[in-house]
């Protein structure tokens, strides 16, 4: 291509490029929102208002399942689609008679400040525990115990009361100033904890309002349930076979697995021991059944009727012959071993053997039963074939 001609060719290109701008710009010019139907469209999107609820209630009982007080408490969380957002929240609540509201802040503050007074709350829950025990405890024996170990941590409270650091007494200062200083919650946080005065039936609404004025409102059924006593967790006693852990710091790991007869139930199982941490799931004891199947253990255990509970514990077996160890949950109704192996008279059980296992190696087993109608059950433990050992076990409600 000459010279003449490539001038001529950048010339058009260069004519064409700013015909095609001045049109964007013309067609741009004309987009107005002065003129109807012309330019940017209507939002005729609305909020979409939805919340989410949690029961923060809390109650307490005495021992003999009297209640002593009830907080009716739910924590009410708005939100509205991510299309539109939502500028102003406005909550209702039928019936509204003695319904009260909390600031969502104030929970926060306050585990804030037991979170600073960690060992002082501590040493209040261990004080807490045994007053519940004590008012509905028969055995003289144990309300001395009790007694005297309310005893003691008072005075360890008294200590550590006492021996709070500076820093720690001025951030909980700071804590308690803050929560002083929190504005009361309204109908018009997005956010906020409702206390109800009563369990029943309550209607919860909410009206969404976005930053162009428009409106949506929706509304729900909720139920506020009547407290309940907490079921209380069973107390197995020297759950780990180790000496000196009774209530009264006594016993040789064993005491409390002993049957009413061994004629009827067999002599109690032996103790396993090591002299280091770690080597056993839990202490330093473990039982120990011999390859004879000759022992057992044998504890009883108070349950609350129509409760589900969770038993875990470990087991290890030897491997020079094959044998099983077997932990059951026994009807009260059983009176002899013969009586306990009916299955009329076993609630669950549950049976592990030692193929594939691992010499000293422990393995841990869950049985989940039912109490049903009984107020106690027989915890169970036997084997046969090899040399068994059992360590560790605990009981949880199931809920």
């Amino acid at each position: 291509m000459d010279t003449k001609n490539f001038v001529i060719m950048n010339t058009y290109l260069s004519n064409l490029k700013y015909i095609v701008l001045g049109v964007f710009v013309s067609l741009t010019s004309c987009v107005s929102d002065d003129l109807a139907d012309v330019g940017d469209l209507q939002d005729i999107t609305g909020p979409t208002p939805f919340y989410n609820f949690t029961d923060v209630s809390s109650s307490e009982f005495d021992c003999n399942d009297v209640e002593l007080w009830a907080k009716y408490e739910y924590n009410f969380q708005a939100g509205s689609n991510l299309a539109v957002n939502g500028t102003n929240y406005e909550w209702t609540v039928t019936p509204s008679e003695g319904v009260s509201f909390i600031n969502k802040d104030l929970p926060i503050l306050q585990q804030k400040i037991d979170a600073e007074l960690a060992e002082i709350i501590a040493l209040e829950k261990e004080i807490a525990k045994r007053e519940f025990k004590l008012p509905c405890e028969t055995n003289q024996d144990k309300k001395d115990v009790l007694e005297a170990e309310i005893a003691d941590f008072e005075a360890k409270l008294e200590t550590a009361n006492n021996a709070l650091p500076d820093d720690i007494m001025q951030n909980v200062s700071n804590l308690e100033a803050e929560m002083a200083a929190l504005t009361a919650a309204t109908l018009q946080d997005q956010e906020l904890i409702f206390s109800f005065p009563n369990p029943g039936n309550y209607t919860v609404g909410l009206t969404v309002t976005d930053n162009l004025g428009k409106s949506e409102f929706i509304e729900k059924a909720i139920t506020v349930n009547q407290a309940v006593p907490t079921i209380p967790v069973p107390e197995i006693g020297e759950p780990s076979f180790d000496d000196g852990t009774l209530f009264d710091g006594t016993g040789d790991g064993r005491d409390s697995w002993r049957s009413p007869s061994s004629s009827a139930w067999g002599n109690v199982f032996q103790i396993n021991t090591k002299s280091e941490l770690g080597i056993l799931p839990d202490g330093y004891q473990a039982a120990k059944f011999p390859a004879d199947g000759t022992r057992v253990g044998y504890q009883l255990l108070e349950v609350t009727p129509g409760a589900t509970y969770v038993l875990t514990y470990f087991s290890a077996l030897n491997a020079d012959a094959f044998g099983d160890v077997t932990v059951s949950i026994v009807s009260p109704n059983a009176s002899t071993l013969d009586e306990a192996k009916l299955s009329a008279n076993i609630i669950a059980s549950r049976t592990d053997n030692n193929v594939g296992r691992v010499v000293d190696v422990f393995k841990k087993h869950a049985i989940t039963f039912e109490a049903g109608e009984n107020e106690s059950v027989i915890l169970l433990l036997t084997n046969s074939g090899v040399e068994s050992r059992l360590d560790a076990f605990d009981i949880t409600v199931k809920q």
